[in-house]
């Protein structure tokens, strides 16, 4: 028999699954029990409304963030940015109901609650930018606003999926649209970089990409 936290382990990411593929809305628990292969008294056991499942979700996703920036270990500026980067679009892709969805939610405690994750995520895009200006890797005759360009970037990563559904109509969402988010990042980041730097940062992408593929 599988353990309490083992059931409610797979509870979860059938239903992080099924949120991301129907829709928060369109998901029963019915549908998530079947999928976990158990009764749906025993999901309730568990999770006793969708709004507790959904809530557990978020808290996941926040803990997830938090573990990773507890273990940064800072290298070269253009390797950390691009780390930076592509986790945040992982993670959004993850969880990409969480922000898809959100208004059949809103009124869930935890939707309530300042976003301290949100924050800290843009202090941390901040302060790569900032580690930038520092390497000189900024062109001399751009008078640049740094908060103002990393409040740009942020966004663009942020609400792409956004853009996506209600611009180009996309109810599926495939990683390769995430990629084209990433080449939309760069397209306002690396027109503000000398060229010694857009070639960096191009090959740090490069690297990462293709060590992603190797996994």
């Amino acid at each position: 028999m599988p353990s309490r936290t083992s059931t409610s382990d797979r509870i979860l990411e059938a239903g992080r699954r099924l949120f991301n593929e129907k829709g928060y809305a369109s998901t029963t628990l019915t549908e998530i029990a079947m999928a976990v292969g158990i009764s749906q008294g025993n999901l309730t056991y568990h999770f006793p409304t969708k709004s507790d499942l959904v809530t557990r979700l978020a808290e996941q996703a926040r803990l997830r963030a938090q573990i990773r920036r507890a273990n940064l270990h800072p290298g070269a500026i253009e390797d950390d940015y691009v780390e930076h980067l592509l986790f945040a679009m992982d993670l959004t892709w993850d969880n990409r109901f969480l922000l898809r969805d959100r208004a059949l939610y809103m009124s869930l405690p935890f939707a309530k609650q300042p976003d301290s994750e949100t924050v800290a995520d843009f202090d941390e895009l901040h302060g790569l930018i900032r580690r930038i200006k520092k390497d000189g890797m900024f062109r001399n005759d751009l008078d640049l606003d740094l908060k103002v360009l990393t409040r740009s970037l942020w966004i663009v990563s942020r609400y792409w999926m956004d853009y996506l559904r209600d611009s180009e109509g996309l109810e599926q969402i495939t990683w390769a649209d995430q990629e084209r988010g990433i080449q939309q990042h760069f397209a306002v980041l690396l027109p503000c970089l000398v060229a010694p730097a857009r070639r960096a940062f191009n090959l740090a992408l490069d690297r990462a990409s293709r060590h992603s593929d190797a996994q």
